[in-house]
């Protein structure tokens, strides 16, 4: 965390958005209650560093994360489409968590694990390359100049995703606010640690190959707001630089 991220008093950094809307249906809370801690990579009041081995059934697979994943589709699509694959998912938002809980109960998926709290919480805690992929999709773009320190793609945060990417790894960022899409290329462009994979305009105006729409991408579509996929990709560590 950087001298302007806010901290409360109990040490945390501090969640600006939304927890919880409405009260969830009683078949979803009780998978919030029961299922959510079964697939809870880590309790989030801890600090003790996450065993990946450990948290997946398949420990040798690779592991892929998403922050802020919704309502789940993405997450569910990607994980039903590479079984073989392991996941983790952030999402503080509860109604979105028990939304995938459904999903993910219903296709009895197990290659699927979440943190449902600040996902800077869960960063700082997992191993030095150990990430074979991350997608940040349609994050809250904060329009406001005076609230744009609190978006998520910022120097540390780029800082930390190349701590946890092995080499060679992709970063997938979409947003269909022009600002932010501007905002992050802005942020990752001078960044000694990664390059922009772009070649050509598809490359940014298209979803990558097996992309799963997400219901807010969807929404935003039929208002004509047309989204940017922006892949940045993890450039290789110095032979004496883990």
């Amino acid at each position: 965390m950087n001298s302007d991220t806010p901290i409360r008093p109990d040490g945390k950094p501090h969640w600006y958005g939304r927890r919880k809307t409405h009260k969830l249906r009683p078949r979803r809370q009780q998978l919030v209650d029961d299922l959510l801690p079964k697939l809870r990579i880590a309790d989030p009041d801890s600090d003790t560093p996450i065993d990946l081995s450990a948290a997946f059934d398949n420990a040798d697979a690779d592991v892929r994360l998403e922050i802020g994943f919704g309502a789940g589709e993405h997450l569910l699509g990607a994980a039903l489409k590479d079984p073989d694959i392991n996941f983790i998912g952030c999402e503080p938002f509860i109604n979105g968590v028990s939304a995938l809980l459904a999903d993910l109960d219903e296709h009895d998926v197990t290659n699927v694990r979440l943190f449902d709290d600040d996902a800077r919480l869960l960063l700082a805690r997992l191993p030095t390359a150990s990430i074979s992929k991350i997608y940040l999709l349609f994050p809250d773009p904060w329009p406001k100049s005076r609230h744009h320190r609190r978006r998520f793609v910022q120097r540390e945060t780029l800082d930390t995703f190349a701590r946890l990417a092995k080499d060679d790894t992709e970063f997938v960022f979409a947003s269909d606010h022009k600002g932010y899409v501007a905002w992050t290329l802005a942020q990752v462009l001078p960044h000694p640690d990664w390059t922009w994979t772009a070649r050509r305009p598809d490359d940014w105006c298209d979803p990558p190959e097996g992309w799963v729409e997400t219901r807010y991408e969807a929404k935003g579509r039929k208002k004509g707001d047309e989204p940017a996929y922006l892949t940045f990709q993890r450039n290789p560590r110095a032979s004496n630089n883990v």
